[in-house]
């Protein structure tokens, strides 16, 4: 009797458990699933509120499946619906919006998919549309980048979505293939990471001191600001880990050593002069709430997923918001320098070439708005300016004719026009310095040496027409000629005084990005200010 009774109720309990998960399990929804059934929802698009490129993708899509189901199926394995809820609820760690592929309306589908063939319907189609746009969006940019930056001239990358989802899902190594989809470069590694970290403080409501403005102040000095600032810098402890950043607690309103270390440590985190000064840039970097570095992060993150997966075996970056020329070779950086950079009414754009020649010895010939607008006003208040500065002055654009003597222009009369073209000859206060390097491109851009070497010191450089000024022009040089060091015949060649080109023994990549987020070879997040106001504009249209 009793065994009669622990049999009936070991039914009892398998029964209720079958019937459980023949409520809950994925193969109760897929029952509710098929082929037919898809192909007769797609063909009504509308009822998902699908415009005709996403109803486009997903027909694409399903048709080359034969219609069948991808997550409600029947297939005992590793459930692929989890896979792509979790990458779906993983977009926020990209810097993208999990809200903005339905995710909510995704997990309330999944609750009652069990009970409702329409939602189960609904759930296999919004999953798919959700998994391809995401999947787009980490690989390629969520915004289309001409339109986020009209100064973005790099050609974005391509990326088939529904290609991409059929070839992972036929491997079985569908959560692998999710992994590799962001740009795998470390930099957007570590500022993933940082996004991370920030998120987690401002979930936790940190909020970070704002210092009031003051006029600078130097190591030694006394000011009442100091204890604020010491809490400050504690905070960018707190957010970041950097070890220069740990100073001890303290009311002192003593501008101490230990401190200036740490403040060092921060200005050069954030791309400034480490002289310990905390002027208004220094202060300004101080004051940047949380909420912005989290904007600037994910705003720089999109701008490496608009950048092609693949940079080059050996290449240039150079980046104007950062100030920062860096070389890579294997995808290991080998050579950094400063640079100056465009003012921000002649910003220098972004754009990609490859590097084909080098002038050595250059003549300078002057733009008309730069031989109008920042040279004719210096000439008419010295006369002797262009004499003095090696500058030739030409009839109209005819370069061939014999240069006019500059005394015999009455430069003041000029009022209706320059009807002259200026030429600067080579040597020591040549504005091209002793050597540029050419790389094709429509916005007469190129990077060159520069004898105003004292603004290389400044903390934000730009001084420029346009064109890069170098810091460190003959280590560029070697490297563009696959070289560790200049050869004795370019050596002699640039001596002479004569002008001569040099050709690279093969083009070299170069890319001209503007990124306000980015790391150095020691794995430092650095950020820098936005001068051209790029992140603004992006951000704006983003609406993020």
């Amino acid at each position: 009797m009793r065994r009669d009774r622990s049999t009936a109720f070991l039914w009892f309990i398998q029964f209720f458990c079958c019937a459980f998960l023949l409520l809950d399990a994925p193969t109760s929804r897929a029952a509710r699933v098929d082929a037919k059934t898809i192909e007769r929802q797609l063909s009504n698009s509308a009822t998902l509120g699908l415009n005709k490129t996403e109803a486009a993708e997903l027909q694409k899509f399903y048709a080359q499946r034969g219609y069948q189901p991808v997550w409600l199926t029947d297939d005992p394995g590793p459930s692929l619906l989890e896979s792509a809820m979790t990458f779906i609820a993983n977009a926020d760690a990209e810097g993208l919006d999990s809200r903005d592929y339905g995710l909510p309306e995704l997990q309330q589908l999944q609750q009652q998919a069990g009970q409702s063939s329409a939602a189960a319907m609904e759930l296999e189609l919004r999953t798919t549309w959700a998994v391809l746009n995401l999947a787009r969006d980490v690989s390629r940019g969520r915004l289309t980048a001409t339109a986020a930056d009209p100064d973005w001239h790099i050609t974005q990358p391509d990326f088939d979505a529904a290609g991409f989802l059929l070839t992972a899902v036929q491997s079985g190594q569908l959560p692998q293939a999710f992994d590799e989809l962001p740009p795998t470069k470390l930099h957007y590694r570590l500022l993933k990471q940082t996004l991370a970290r920030y998120r987690k403080l401002a979930d936790e409501q940190v909020e970070w001191l704002k210092i009031p403005d003051a006029p600078s102040i130097h190591p030694g000095d006394t000011h009442p600001h100091i204890p604020l600032i010491r809490q400050r810098i504690a905070q960018a402890f707190d957010a970041d880990g950097i070890a220069g950043f740990q100073v001890k607690p303290s009311k002192s309103e003593h501008y101490d050593r230990e401190l200036v270390n740490a403040v060092k440590a921060f200005q050069t985190q954030h791309n400034l002069n480490t002289d310990g000064v905390i002027g208004k840039n220094t202060l300004r970097a101080l004051n940047r709430p949380l909420a912005w570095k989290i904007r600037q992060l994910r705003i720089n993150m999109e701008r490496l997923r608009w950048l092609p997966k693949k940079l080059g075996d050996r290449y240039l970056l150079v980046n104007t918001a950062g100030f920062m020329l860096t070389a890579a070779e294997q995808e290991q950086e080998v050579l950094s320098m400063r640079i100056i950079v465009g003012r921000d009414y002649r910003s220098t754009p972004t754009f990609n070439s490859a590097m084909s020649h080098m002038v050595l010895n250059p003549y300078w010939n002057v733009p008309y708005s730069i031989a109008t607008k920042d040279l004719l006003p210096k000439q008419k208040s010295d006369p002797a300016f262009f004499s003095n500065g090696g500058f030739k002055i030409f009839p109209g654009n005819n370069r061939n004719a014999e240069p006019i003597d500059p005394d015999e222009i009455d430069w003041h009369d000029l009022k209706g026009g320059f009807p002259y073209f200026l030429r600067q000859d080579p040597g020591k206060q040549n504005a091209l310095g002793r050597i540029k390097f050419m790389f094709p491109n429509s916005f007469s851009i190129y990077l060159h040496d520069t004898p105003s070497k004292s603004l290389f010191q400044r903390d934000i450089r730009t001084f420029s027409s346009g064109c890069i000024r170098l810091e460190k022009p003959m280590e560029l040089a070697a490297f563009a000629l696959k070289e560790q060091s200049l050869p004795e015949k370019f050596m002699a060649d640039l001596d002479s005084e004569y002008t001569k080109t040099v050709h690279l023994p093969k083009p070299l990549p170069i890319f001209l990005v503007y990124i306000t987020a980015w790391v150095d070879e020691h794995e430092m997040v650095h950020f820098s200010p936005d001068i051209y106001d790029r992140d603004l504009r992006a951000l704006r249209y983003a609406r993020w």
